[in-house]
């Protein structure tokens, strides 16, 4: 029977890469973004590479109104429901410094919008007794740094929802697998001048396999950012404050 992968912020630069790689596995897609353009050329590739289906949804975070349609096109769906999450929005700190109220979408777009999502579609995969979720969140939320504590802030929620929502479905056969990746060469980090162990997108798609081949319960893509994270978070916070990283 066919797998199922829903696809929320389908049109991002790692969303595209993913779709192509089930695609090619036969799943059917349900691609779930804004830009309803996008997702159209989007579906039909994911069709000329053999995938079993390709549905379009409209989805914004910000609108509540747009998420039922998701949950219904998942239930109409026979076999394993799964679902990737690569939503998400990172202004630059100095703008939400300028404009408090842009905090409200980063939020929004990063953590209560596909967490109220997942909420409403686990009841479906504890159900069925299987399906995997995918949540793309940031090394940036392990801890809060000067230059995108707001953006930080919003994954670190997000990874924490995730960590609870593994512990409630793993007890029904489904895995969540929470993702970490450092700067991956997409829109996003456009103008922001040389990252460190910058990734791309089909690197990242491939961790991110090989990770829910072995159930695990968090990657960081590139590697390195573990150890660097973990310097990072042992910090003391004295120190930590003077630092500019």
């Amino acid at each position: 029977m066919t797998d199922t992968w829903i696809i929320l912020g389908a049109s991002s630069t790692i969303a595209k890469a993913f779709i192509r790689s089930v695609a090619e596995q036969g799943a059917h897609v349900i691609l779930a973004g804004r830009r309803m353009d996008y997702l159209a050329a989007s579906a039909a590739d994911a069709t000329a590479r053999g995938a079993a289906g390709a549905d379009q949804v409209m989805f914004d975070a910000r609108d509540p109104a747009t998420f039922q349609a998701i949950i219904d096109a998942a239930a109409a769906q026979e076999g394993t429901i799964n679902c990737a999450v690569f939503v998400g929005s990172m202004p630059a700190q100095e703008a939400i410094d300028a404009d408090p109220s842009m905090l409200d979408g980063v939020i929004a777009d990063s953590l209560t919008g596909p967490a109220r999502v997942l909420q409403m579609l686990a009841p479906i995969l504890q159900a069925r007794g299987d399906g995997a979720i995918v949540g793309v969140g940031s090394v940036a939320g392990d801890r809060g740094r000067v230059g995108n504590y707001v953006y930080g802030a919003a994954k670190a929620g997000f990874a924490t929802y995730l960590s609870g929502l593994r512990n409630a479905l793993g007890r029904h056969g489904v895995h969540v697998l929470t993702v970490k990746p450092g700067p991956v060469d997409t829109a996003m980090t456009q103008g922001l001048g040389p990252q460190p162990f910058m990734t791309t997108a089909d690197a990242v798609v491939e961790d991110i396999h090989k990770a829910l081949s072995k159930k695990r319960n968090t990657l960081y893509t590139k590697w390195i950012w573990w150890p660097v994270m973990t310097v990072i978070k042992l910090i003391p916070e004295p120190i930590f404050k003077k630092m500019s990283i």
